[in-house]
């Protein structure tokens, strides 16, 4: 049997696969990762032909749903050869769809695997990305027995540092690329303090918005503010110690109590 059209495939499959009709799960209740984990796989059916492309757009057709156990249970209905490479596992919506079940049902092991081998195309970065941190997260999570917070996520996220099949080489630190964060530097060392006409065109040349540049510049004012602290506090050590008079100018500060510009790059992932 050879359809002509996903549309076509995807509506005899319910019908001719019956584990994918709609309907309410066994029992009338939600399936969890373990109920996900026990379905077997379905009888094959033979007589069935399937194009790559067909398969492709119903796993996903089933993604963008987010029903998860009919996309399991259509992953597990798909014939697979004794290496496991053909041309339906090549696909990157097969892979993709593999791997979310894979999250979903804490198979973190098999979602790591996936995305180590797989190369994605960088539509797919960005949900793949979220899945790969938060499942180490859960780890972490299970592992030391309490909620993350952020140093501790921050920690995890330089541990596991993303594959190179779902990141685009470019650094990139919590949400802010290298790239960005290079732009909004060279903006503060210009202007510390960039009205709102600035915020905008700041943020159209970084692909941020307005108020994230904003809470950038603030947090960058507050570090800096901070080292000049800490940096005439340990002048006027050294000058008590030897018996001088204590100079603000020396300490990265100014007679008149304005703190001077920092030009150290202080930057770290916990600010963004």
């Amino acid at each position: 049997m050879v359809f002509r059209s996903p549309l076509d495939f995807f509506s005899a499959s319910r019908v001719l696969l019956p584990h994918l009709a709609e309907g309410a799960p066994v029992g009338g209740r939600s399936q969890s990762p373990e109920d996900l984990k026990s379905v077997g796989p379905p009888l094959a059916l033979p007589g069935l032909c399937f194009s790559a492309t067909q398969i492709a757009s119903v796993c996903e057709t089933l993604e963008e749903t987010g029903d998860v156990e009919r996309l399991a249970r259509f992953l597990w209905s798909l014939p697979v050869t004794g290496d496991g490479r053909d041309s339906i596992s090549e696909q990157e919506s097969v892979q993709r769809a593999r791997a979310v079940v894979a999250f979903h049902t804490g198979s973190f092991r098999e979602l790591y695997h996936i995305l180590e081998t797989h190369r994605f195309t960088r539509a797919s970065h960005g949900k793949l990305q979220a899945m790969w941190l938060e499942a180490h997260y859960r780890e972490a999570e299970k592992l030391r027995g309490r909620p993350l917070g952020p140093v501790d996520k921050y920690r995890v996220r330089k541990k596991f540092p993303l594959p190179k099949t779902i990141w685009d080489g470019e650094q990139k630190t919590h949400c802010f690329k290298e790239r960005t964060r290079g732009l909004l530097r060279e903006w503060y060392l210009q202007d510390p303090y960039p009205n709102p006409g600035k915020k905008r065109e700041l943020a159209h040349a970084t692909g941020l918005t307005p108020t994230q540049v904003g809470n950038w510049f603030k947090n960058r004012r507050q570090r800096d503010r901070a080292a000049a602290a800490k940096n005439r506090l340990q002048l006027h050590r050294m000058c008590s110690d030897r018996g001088r008079p204590f100079s603000p100018a020396r300490a990265g500060g100014r007679a008149d109590g304005e703190t001077l510009l920092s030009v150290t790059d202080s930057d770290s992932d916990l600010d963004v």
